[in-house]
């Protein structure tokens, strides 16, 4: 919730190779979708077991070439001048399966000011050494030109008109850009029961992005010489990131029980060139001007792991445990005037424990506990900037101590339940000191508190009819008052940008086969934007969306057609809120009514 972009406190991974850097700070905008098989989460205790920010994890897997080879193609468009094509290749020839993709997405963005491009290129390829291994190799490109970004908005312009931005958006020209590539393999051989898996990866990734920073907060006066330590109101870097894993799995049969053994080492490290310019050129915004930072970040993380699994009759006991060392180097090369050597370096490390147990009262009930414990380092973001604009070496890790019990069950033959609750203590919360300059800082708090209730369902109620729900209530506040921006946080105030209600419902009908038409309800509860919580809270709301799919065989042509509505009740609604903002520009608003539809066809 306190990121200031991109995920963080969830680990991020996509056939193997992080998207989250080993700072913690993710970039989920790398996953392929249009490739994926599927996606796994991970929630509770046991993910901590992933290391560093790994309050849950969420991986994807794409697809694996098999079969007769296939060419495809699709073409989308809607509402806020909305389109998107893509083709692509998939099949197996000669012993080698091969996943091929390439789209453009284009859209004007529901809001002014928000118009993206994002054109993205997707290779896998997956080979069979001998019987006894497989190598998969795999590489994605994203580019992402010129991004228009909106901004947030402040209460009352949002009430006004939510497609509006604030002024500063249009006049220094808010944007992003982003070149991303990647690669990687993993190779994996078995030893009869036993298996070994190596993977490498690595990857650049270029950014930049100007900012609405005011124009005399970094030009330095004789009143405010400190603004000679601005970095300026562009952010540009390139980063260079690469690792190693490697893992063994042993499964033994044991008397009368199962003993799977899972040890393992990651290593992974990101290296920026980042440097940061003025935002202006004379009186002009928007554009690049005089460079004001100059640096070399590294990131390195070193991360042994084990985890062993025992089942014996009814009980499956597990138990993990990590050990992560997290190293930050700070490497100034803008050392001008008052603007010191900002060089220096720190280093985390922490052991994360896990352990769970699962019980089969019968093959359609099964009820499990967890505990385990997280801990989550400060982002490079977080640690650019103390309180006295310099790198802020003193910021510390933040850990937390989890707890789960929940059950698993069939209900009939046809229903399946999850049940859920957890409870969640952290320590030295890393949240907000203060803000100036177009520049946040960050501190470590005291404790806080997450607790509450997961239920999750699923029927097939006849042959054509199914149905899934989720609801989620949780309890997020601040177990202890703290100091923010010169103000006392009081004990209770609610973690701002985490709702308490989230709720998801789908109804899905065949009426005959391979058409489908379903609707879906999402709720979400109100939102504070704040620490203080003295802000309007981001109302709740409940949005219902409509999909039809059909899909027709003709030889070896195959034709699907996708019609969706969302927003059906055409429902004013804050979608996404920015925590924290100094300027009062805390809402992002959800589109309005949407209208989509879309035609693919492939060829075997």
């Amino acid at each position: 919730a306190r990121a200031a972009f991109g995920v963080r406190g969830v680990k991020l991974i996509a056939d193997g190779i992080p998207a989250t850097n080993p700072d913690g700070q993710g970039q989920a905008a790398t996953f392929n979708l249009d490739t994926a098989e599927r996606i796994e989460v991970m929630r509770g205790p046991f993910s901590t077991v992933y290391g560093n920010h790994a309050g849950g994890v969420i991986q994807l897997f794409s697809r694996t070439g098999e079969g007769d080879p296939r060419v495809r193609a699709s073409v989308l468009g809607g509402s806020w001048g909305t389109t998107k094509f893509g083709i692509g290749a998939e099949g197996e020839k000669n012993g080698v399966g091969f996943v091929l993709d390439a789209s453009r997405f284009d859209t004007d963005g529901y809001r002014d000011h928000s118009k993206t491009r994002r054109d993205q290129g997707f290779a896998k390829l997956t080979l069979n050494p001998d019987e006894d291994s497989t190598l998969t190799l795999v590489a994605n490109g994203l580019r992402q030109p010129e991004t228009e970004d909106p901004l947030g908005v402040e209460w009352e312009t949002y009430q006004r008109d939510p497609r509006a931005v604030e002024d500063v958006a249009t006049e220094f020209n808010t944007r992003k850009s982003i070149h991303h590539l990647q690669g990687g393999g993993t190779y994996e051989r078995r030893f009869g029961e036993d298996r070994l898996q190596v993977s490498a990866y690595t990857g650049r990734r270029s950014v930049t992005q100007y900012q609405s920073i005011p124009r005399f907060v970094q030009i330095p006066t004789l009143a405010n010489p400190e603004r000679a330590n601005h970095a300026g109101g562009v952010v540009d870097f390139d980063r260079d990131f690469y690792g190693l894993g490697a893992r063994w799995i042993a499964q033994r049969t044991i008397g009368p029980g199962e003993l799977t053994f899972t040890a393992g080492m990651d290593y992974d490290r990101s290296e920026d060139d980042r440097r940061g310019y003025e935002n202006f050129i004379g009186q002009t915004l928007g554009l690049k001007g005089q460079l004001r930072r100059n640096e070399i970040d590294t990131v390195t993380s070193v991360d042994p792991y084990a985890q062993a699994m025992w089942k014996q009759g009814p009980w499956q006991w597990s138990l993990g445990v990590r050990h992560s060392r997290v190293s930050f180097k700070v490497e100034d090369r803008y050392i001008v005037g008052i603007n010191g050597d900002d060089s220096g370096s720190v280093r985390f490390s922490e052991t994360t424990p896990a352990v769970g147990v699962v019980y089969a009262i019968s093959p359609a009930l099964n009820v499990y506990a967890s505990a385990g414990k997280g801990f989550e380092t400060p982002t490079l973001n977080e640690l650019s900037y103390g309180t006295d604009g310099k790198f802020n070496f003193n910021l510390k890790p933040s850990t937390s101590q989890q707890i789960e019990v929940g059950t698993k069950a069939f209900l009939g033959d046809d229903t399946r339940v999850n049940a859920a609750l957890f409870h969640i203590e952290t320590d030295d919360e890393i949240v907000v000191a203060g803000a100036s300059g177009g520049r946040t800082s960050y501190q470590n708090a005291g404790r806080t508190l997450r607790q509450g209730l997961e239920l999750a369902a699923e029927s097939e109620f006849t042959r054509n009819l199914t149905g899934r729900a989720a609801l989620t209530w949780m309890k997020a506040e601040y177990d202890e008052a703290f100091i923010s921006r010169g103000a006392t946080i009081p004990s209770g105030n609610r973690i701002p940008g985490v709702p308490q209600f989230a709720a998801y419902a789908e109804l899905a009908w065949k009426p005959i086969a391979d058409v489908t038409l379903a609707g879906e309800a999402v709720y979400r509860g109100k939102v504070q934007v704040s620490d203080a919580n003295d802000e309007p809270a981001a109302p709740a709301y409940t949005l219902f969306n409509l999909r039809l799919a059909a899909e027709q065989r003709q030889g070896p042509w195959t034709f699907g057609q996708l019609l969706r509505v969302d927003n059906l009740f055409d429902r004013k609604h804050i979608g996404s809120v920015i925590v924290g903002d100094t300027n009062g520009r805390f809402y992002e608003p959800g589109p309005e009514r949407s209208l989509y539809a879309g035609v693919n066809a492939s060829y075997r």
